[in-house]
């Protein structure tokens, strides 16, 4: 690793979405497979549905043509988006959807994942 590339400060796994095309039944079946409730999302969480307790949540929302509708992705929580995305491009990986609290990347073999700003506490 570059030291000239500052590394993102502890990262842990955010939330994993599952794209559906029938949003309802993939609904059902995250929650009775995984014992969980999956909520309504609220303002700013996007469309569909996730947990709410236990990490990583999980989420699930309608199939789209978007960079994160298509398949099951990771997200990755970190302290500030930008910075973490200035990171992705510096060690060879690419921005997808850039975003101030969420953005989309693709590592340096081109698998998709992305990125949610939260506080990550001390």
């Amino acid at each position: 690793m570059s030291s000239s590339v500052r590394a993102v400060p502890r990262s842990s796994l955010s939330i994993i979405e599952f794209p559906a095309d029938e949003p309802e039944r993939a609904r059902r079946f995250w929650a009775e497979l995984l014992s969980v409730e999956l909520d309504a999302r609220r303002d700013g969480e996007g469309e569909g549905w996730q947990t709410r307790s236990g990490a990583p949540a999980v989420g699930v929302h309608a199939r789209g043509r978007g960079p994160g509708d298509s398949f099951s992705l990771p997200y990755f929580a970190t302290g500030n988006v930008t910075e973490a995305l200035e990171r992705v491009e510096a060690l060879g990986g690419s921005v997808v959807h850039p975003g101030e609290k969420w953005a989309i990347c693709k590592d340096s073999e081109g698998t998709p994942f992305g990125l949610t700003e939260e506080s990550l506490g001390a």
